[in-house]
């Protein structure tokens, strides 16, 4: 059985103009997201193992920021400039290049790319997946990551920082 959680980077900034996209960093709402997503994530049964970033600033700090709330959790990752996409394909063509004897990764990336690759690895059917949301995918049966294709997986978790933030603030 393999297990796939995506998480996608907090929310950026657009206040510098004149910032490459790779370079935009969280804005404040980001920062504040990424350090409450942290316990949730956890609690919905990422390990935080096999963590693979983009190397766009934004998504960097998110893992950073998840981190530093999860001291205890011993997070490590790895950036991959294969993951500074925003198409399902190419995450399609990055998961099956995946060495078989990982079975659980934890990715920090974008969108359009993870909302569409969970739609089309799941079949469900999420409109957006929001900055800081997180995603949990379970095969359905042993696969290898070679092997993988659409309706592989299926949907076990979905966390909306938002309807989190609301609940908690009640």
């Amino acid at each position: 059985m393999k297990k796939i959680h995506l998480i996608r980077h907090a929310k950026s900034s657009w206040k510098d103009t004149t910032l490459a996209d790779i370079d935009r960093p969280l804005n404040k709402r980001g920062f504040t997201t990424s350090n409450f997503m942290a316990d949730p994530i956890l609690k919905a049964g990422c390990s935080f193992t096999n963590i693979f970033c983009s190397p766009a600033l934004r998504a960097k700090t998110t893992i950073e920021r998840i981190s530093s709330h999860l001291p205890h959790a011993n997070i490590t990752w790895k950036i991959d400039d294969r993951l500074y996409t925003f198409d399902d394909g190419d995450l399609f063509v990055w998961f099956r290049s995946l060495e078989e004897s990982i079975n659980e990764v934890t990715i920090i990336g974008h969108n359009p790319a993870l909302t569409d690759f969970t739609n089309r690895i799941s079949h469900s059917d999420i409109e957006n997946t929001p900055t800081c949301g997180y995603v949990q995918l379970k095969s359905h049966h042993a696969i290898l990551w070679k092997d993988v294709t659409e309706a592989s997986f299926q949907l076990s978790c979905f966390l909306v920082p938002k309807q989190l933030m609301n609940r908690s603030e009640r």
